[in-house]
């Protein structure tokens, strides 16, 4: 993918000028940072402006820079039973290869062209995709506030968990015909 310029002073925008080209090389980054908006799901993410944990470790490779290391914040939600609020930790791996502008230039000219792999603006990588494609993928698809949550009740919607012997009486309507019958609770009543 062709990046944009890129704001070298964005703490979502890592810059590798000291790094250096020397395959081998490394650098620790460590920071916090704002999450972004709609770092997320419709039904759970992290939350605009809720600081990320970033530990990095940089490595200058032949291709680029590879970007390896842990991403952790809390991801805000709603359970998909019950509706209530889930807050639940989120701990990924996140791991992506910046390649440097003439590689990627070098391996299309090959026919080699890989729109997945994301290039360098100069000495700047723009780690908010691949932060993105890391943290959504690992947030649950249906969150829970607790995994044996028995949810709502589909006929009244009361909280199953705070009423647990919640019931109601149901009556099939195919039956409507007996209940006139000689020895029927109703009859029994009227008699």
């Amino acid at each position: 993918m062709r990046p944009v310029h890129l704001d070298h002073r964005s703490p979502l925008v890592l810059d590798l000028y000291d790094l250096g080209r020397q395959p081998g090389s490394t650098r620790p980054v460590r920071r916090v940072v704002a999450a972004p908006g709609d770092l997320g799901t419709g039904v759970i993410g992290i939350p605009a402006g809720a600081d990320l944990e970033l530990d990095l470790r940089l490595e200058a490779v032949t291709e680029g820079v590879l970007v390896t290391g842990d991403v952790r914040g809390r991801a805000v939600g709603e359970c998909v039973r019950c509706l209530d609020r889930v807050d639940q930790p989120v701990d990924v791996r996140l791991q992506e290869l910046y390649v440097y502008p003439e590689r990627q230039a070098a391996a299309a000219a090959d026919g080699d062209d890989d729109e997945d792999l994301r290039e360098l603006d100069g000495d700047l990588a723009d780690l908010e995709p691949a932060l993105r494609d890391t943290v959504v993928t690992a947030l649950p698809f249906r969150p829970l506030c607790r995994s044996d949550c028995p949810g709502l009740c589909a006929q009244c919607g009361v909280r199953l968990a705070d009423h647990p012997g919640h019931a109601h009486e149901t009556f099939d309507p195919r039956w409507a015909a007996l209940s006139g019958l000689p020895g029927s609770d109703e009859t029994k009543e009227e008699g």
